[in-house]
């Protein structure tokens, strides 16, 4: 993994398998995203086995066997949805076609699991409802920087033993470096990315949701600009947003294309999650100035002030009980109620949005 790269971001953790070798087959398709490596690592490791891979384009699926020999080249999509052995597919489309292929893959009688963001427009959210509610199947996404990080893991695990108390308040920032040279044409298309609420902003707004064991939630405010990147005129350097939740939590979130050259990692995300009895702060990818490990958790309460370094010790239990979810047709993993909302929620912030440049 490219630690200066977030857009080819594939942790990998400890196997630890729920199903036996051939028990929950899983496919790929559609290869527009880095993201996708860290999905299906996510997914093998849990102890799914994958079958086939499709995209249009020869060489990322040349690269994708690289990683995963196992993997077996299809020329059609349709491969894919008519094999009764692939019980999920795994995608990481170009933005605004994730939902429609989701739609496709679930009346083909199969769950799905995008990248984010899950949506860019509000017509899509609708149609992947009611396509949902028809089909019994599910439409999960990958909110890698809650599912796939082994420090919010363990906060979620700190938070849910009531260490802190009830959550009041999270505070969230996703900054991330541009590197333009390797991103495709399209990321630079408001209409097929989303714009950076819809697109960054959605992971801050998962965990909000995650961290306030809310339901719903009303967008406040939130705003936009370009204030860099003039030779990318649709291409949004900057975004930040306020929301507040059903049981009154409040959020606030930045996130921006502006991570220095100089940071040996990708990105300084960070998470300030405030509690009635404490208060816990992420060091997600790095910790500034004194150690280049990732995974840090900082909480202060009634008992003190603990430091813990959680890297390679919490594992990401989420692919696991997806498959379990996936067999059993449960949501111990993520409901599907809130991989919609996160979504929606980040389509209704961009929408919104006040573009301040």
């Amino acid at each position: 993994m490219n630690k200066k790269d977030g857009m080819q971001y594939a942790p990998k953790g400890k196997p630890n398998p729920v199903v036996e070798e051939g028990e929950f087959i899983f496919s790929v398709a559609h290869l527009k995203h880095g993201h996708i490596y860290g999905m299906t690592n996510g997914l093998l490791e849990a102890g799914a086995s994958l079958k086939y891979v499709y995209d249009d384009d020869s060489d990322l699926v040349d690269a994708f066997i690289k990683a995963f020999p196992k993997a077996k080249k299809v020329d059609q999509l349709e491969m894919i949805l008519e094999d009764p052995a692939t019980a999920l597919v795994a995608s990481a489309a170009i933005t605004s076609q994730r939902a429609d292929l989701g739609i496709r893959v679930m009346k083909s009688g199969k769950d799905y699991f995008t990248d984010k963001a899950p949506f860019t427009t509000l017509d899509q959210v609708e149609a992947v409802k009611k396509a949902v509610a028809e089909t019994g199947m599910k439409y999960m996404v990958y909110y890698s920087e809650n599912i796939h990080v082994e420090s919010a893991v363990y906060a979620k695990d700190l938070i849910t033993r009531g260490a802190i108390g009830q959550v009041v308040q999270v505070l969230g920032l996703g900054p991330h470096r541009l590197n333009h040279l390797s991103r495709p044409e399209w990321f630079y298309q408001k209409d097929k990315y989303g714009g950076i609420l819809c697109d960054i902003g959605s992971h801050q707004i998962q965990q909000f949701l995650d961290f306030t064991n809310s339901k719903d939630a009303s967008v406040s405010r939130s705003q936009v600009a370009n204030y860099s990147h003039p030779e990318y005129p649709e291409l949004e350097d900057f975004g930040d947003a306020m929301l507040v939740s059903d049981n009154g939590a409040t959020h606030y979130f930045r996130v921006d294309w502006f991570t220095p050259n100089g940071l040996n990692t990708w990105g300084d995300g960070r998470l300030m999650i405030l509690g009635t009895k404490g208060y816990i702060e992420l060091r997600k990818y790095i910790d500034i100035g004194r150690d280049d490990s990732k995974d840090h958790v900082y909480l202060v309460n009634d008992e003190g002030t603990f430091h813990f370094h959680v890297e390679g010790q919490v594992g990401y239990p989420f692919f696991g009980d997806f498959i379990l979810d996936c067999i059993n047709r449960t949501e111990c993993a993520m409901s599907q109620e809130m991989a919609i909302k996160a979504g929606e929620l980040a389509v209704m912030a961009e929408m919104k949005a006040i573009r301040l440049q």
